[in-house]
């Protein structure tokens, strides 16, 4: 069965916008490969790091929603920490997307 998940990774790229794009194209194709479905990719840009750990003081931010079986999830992770582009990354499983309302009848 497969859940709905959000994955939140900070980057570690020195070439900006267009170092991003290529990486995050490599780590989408990576998700699909573990059987994921990938519903969105959100960008979020350069963003400074609360606190500074070792070199690194901002890092880029970029959220995956995508749907797929927990036991991918935890082989995505194993990956992931040995992408030397991946600073940090957290998960969360999210519930079933909600379809939109219908106003009710009065």
């Amino acid at each position: 069965m497969k859940n709905r998940y959000e994955g939140l990774l900070i980057l570690n790229v020195k070439g900006g916008e267009d170092g991003a794009k290529e990486v995050i194209e490599r780590l989408e194709a990576g998700f699909k490969a573990e059987g994921a479905t990938v519903e969105q990719v959100q960008k979020m840009g350069n963003r400074q790091l609360s606190y500074q750990a070792g070199d690194e003081g901002s890092g880029y931010y970029v959220n995956f929603i995508f749907h797929s079986a927990p036991s991918a999830v935890a082989k995505l992770q194993a990956k992931l920490k040995l992408d030397e582009h991946v600073y940090r990354q957290y998960f969360l499983r999210l519930g079933a997307a909600k379809p939109a309302r219908a106003p009710k009848a009065a």
